[in-house]
């Protein structure tokens, strides 16, 4: 073991203390920026690099949860969090994250959890990906259609989300936060039992199913879904920690020097939201959750083939996209800060 590694004594494995922190500053760039937990990133990358299926999940649980309270604090002082849709959001998440864990743990014991779990981020992370981009695609040609308009293309109200709130089934409740007047009490209910399924069981904070299901569902403008998902995404990764520790599957020594480098990247992703907006945001978060999606058949391929450099390949990509669109945000933020320091001389 070399000086850079370290002994991780629940799972049982070495491994590298630099992949580990740059992994945490990635996600915590693109958690801040996209209202992710950056579990659809970290779980498959910890699993590719070594780490047991399950112990990749409830550590990664333990990183996500620490670190979205920094950016969810971020979030909130812009405005950006709509904490009565928060709130609501916990009695479906603690009911979707446990049937998700329990799920994991019985697929453990026949020896089928990694390949299943992967096939399950496959279909998720391809379908959303190539929907947000072709809702982008397609927002972007009306525009095109409208020559006297210079503007970016304005996220319309999602047409699904209409449907939904006029399903009138009582208790109806507001959400000013996300000029939402009714919506049913029990629409959010299943949206959350259904995410909270899906981060207990992939070991996701859920955001990046939370994010697009904030948008087209249940229709809440870009800016306040991304802050909105971190808030969710801390309270379902709370007590998917919760639960993966009492099952003895939260290595947290890995997890405690992810969140070294999370807190620099949340800081990052966060103040990046100020200068790119709406779409903007669909269309990068689309790129990335393909890239990932591209990573993990990669890694089942290996499996499936019985071809070792799969996984070296599937391992590359994840970082690559990761640290590729850490840096694009990044460069983002510096330009905007530019800009708008260039217009404050102007004035």
């Amino acid at each position: 073991m070399d000086a850079l590694s370290i002994y991780l004594p629940i799972a049982q494995i070495t491994f590298s203390i630099p992949l580990l922190l740059g992994l945490g500053f990635c996600v915590g760039v693109l958690g801040g920026f996209f209202g992710v937990g950056g579990a659809w990133i970290v779980t498959p990358a910890l699993n590719i690099f070594g780490f047991n299926m399950s112990f990749a999940i409830g550590t990664d649980l333990a990183h996500i949860f620490g670190k979205s309270i920094i950016a969810t604090k971020k979030h909130s002082k812009m405005g950006n969090v709509d904490f009565r849709l928060g709130l609501i959001s916990i009695i479906g998440s603690v009911i979707g994250v446990e049937i998700g864990a329990q799920s994991v743990m019985a697929l453990e014991k026949v020896g089928n959890v990694g390949a299943v779990v992967r096939w399950v981020y496959m279909a998720l992370l391809f379908g959303l990906g190539i929907y947000m981009a072709y809702d982008y695609m397609r927002a972007t040609r009306q525009q095109a259609a409208m020559p006297s308009s210079k503007a970016a293309p304005t996220p319309p109200k999602a047409g699904i989300s209409h449907k939904l709130h006029s399903l009138r089934i009582p208790p109806m409740v507001s959400l000013p936060a996300s000029g939402i007047d009714q919506v049913s009490f029990f629409v959010i209910l299943a949206i959350f039992t259904v995410t909270g399924f899906l981060s207990g069981f992939m070991g996701v904070g859920g955001g990046f199913i939370l994010l697009p299901s904030l948008i087209y569902l249940i229709g809440c403008p870009t800016a306040v879904a991304v802050g909105t998902s971190l808030l969710c995404v801390l309270l379902m990764a709370a007590y998917g920690c919760f639960s993966y520790s009492l099952k003895g599957r939260t290595e947290i020594v890995a997890a405690f020097i992810m969140l070294i480098g999370a807190s620099i990247g949340a800081q990052i992703g966060v103040l990046a939201t100020r200068y790119v907006r709406g779409y903007g945001i669909r269309l990068l978060f689309a790129i990335m959750i393909i890239l990932a999606g591209i990573s993990v058949t990669l890694k089942q391929a290996q499996g499936l083939l019985d071809v070792p450099v799969m996984g070296a390949l599937a391992g590359f990509v994840v970082l690559a996209a990761a640290g590729g669109m850490s840096l694009l945000v990044t460069v983002k933020l510096i330009q905007g800060v530019m800009a708008e320091k260039k217009r404050t001389e102007l004035s």
